[in-house]
Formats: C-alpha cells, sequence, structure tokens
C-alpha cells in the first residue's frame, strides 16, 4: 500500500493494489508544475486511491486536452496526474509518499525535453549507503 499526503498535511491519502509502472516524465509541463527536472510517479487503478483527509484541498489544473494535474490548494503539493482518456488510472506524485518506495522507476518519458544539466547516473560513483 502506498500512504503519502502534500506538504502541509492538508491531505492524506493511499492506495491499495498494484502499481502499474512507475516513471520519470521530463515533458516541459511536469518541469514546470514540479519546478524540478522531471515528475515522478506511480501508475495505480484510480478506484485503489483513498483521500483518507481534505479532499476539499485538492484542486485541478487542465494542462491540456486531456491532462489534469491535482494539487493542494494550501501549500501547493503537486499530488496526482490523470488523463481523460484513461479515468481508470491515476498517477501519484512520488515524492508525495510518507511511506518508503522500494521500488525501481521503469520508464522515462518525453527525454527528448530531460534538461541537459541534469547529470546522468554514473554505476562506479559511491552511493550514500557507501558513505
Amino acid at each position: 500500500m502506498l500512504q503519502g499526503s502534500c506538504l502541509c498535511r492538508a491531505v492524506v491519502y493511499r492506495a491499495a493494489g498494484s502499481i502499474e509502472h512507475t516513471s520519470h516524465c521530463y515533458c516541459t509541463m511536469c518541469q514546470k508544475q514540479h519546478g524540478a527536472a522531471a515528475g515522478s510517479y506511480a501508475n495505480v487503478a484510480r478506484a485503489a486511491l483513498t483521500i483518507e483527509r481534505g479532499e476539499t484541498f485538492i484542486t485541478e489544473y487542465a494542462s491540456s486536452e486531456h491532462g489534469r494535474r491535482a494539487f493542494c490548494q494550501r501549500c501547493g503539493s503537486t499530488l496526482f496526474w490523470r488523463s481523460e482518456e484513461t479515468p481508470e488510472r491515476i498517477a501519484i506524485t512520488l515524492g508525495t509518499l510518507d511511506t518508503p518506495f522500494t521500488g525501481t522507476v521503469d520508464r522515462e518519458l518525453y527525454t527528448d525535453t530531460r534538461p541537459s544539466w541534469l547529470p546522468r547516473a554514473d554505476p562506479a560513483a559511491p552511493t550514500q549507503a557507501d558513505a
């Protein structure tokens, strides 16, 4: 089960069930919304998502003809992304998880707009666990 919340904790959610896939999306809309190189998501069944607290604080922005981006109207935390073309699915932002995500990201989307300043992983570099 995935559990998460926004920065101010006005919104608290959980998602039961399996993750279909995970992704780093480098599209310019995700970059603008997250203020980062990418938006990182876990795609789950919409029916598996439960808003435990603060549903009234969630606001959606229609960023494209089919894309909807949900965020907390109090603190601005990006919470979810969904498509009108696949209403049975929703993507949860990995950065809002309160429970540790131990999986791996299996997709990179819109790599043509991946920022050049983002370093590539060096497999020989020491990890934080090695320090």
